[in-house]
């Protein structure tokens, strides 16, 4: 494996209901460490953890600011999810029409 390649996609960080909090989080403001783990009953290390996964696929990026690190949503991976969600609406569209269909026409 290169040292370029990713351990991790998209799909994989936002399987976690943390790392969705965590960006649920990072979309109001961009916070820290600490303030991150503030609202979670783990330690730092495992929200530092949660934080690798999601910078890891570019979700969120950390900035130094003094002695801390300042975290912030980067939501430019999430039209991956979109565009894949997108494709299978299509299907639940037809479901629907069908199901309508037989409601409307039933004798």
């Amino acid at each position: 494996m290169s040292a370029s390649a990713q351990k991790y996609d998209v799909f994989f960080a936002i399987a976690d209901p943390t790392r969705r909090e965590v960006l649920y989080l990072l979309s109001k403001k961009n916070q820290s460490i600490a303030e991150i783990s503030s609202h979670f009953d783990m330690t730092r290390t495992a929200v530092v953890k949660h934080l690798a996964v999601l910078t890891e696929v570019g979700l969120v990026r950390g900035e130094k600011s003094g002695r801390e690190k300042i975290y912030s949503l980067q939501s430019e991976p999430l039209e991956e999810l979109k565009d894949w969600l997108a494709y299978f609406e299509q299907f639940w569209h037809n479901k629907l029409n069908k199901l309508k269909f037989i409601v409307e026409n039933d004798t």
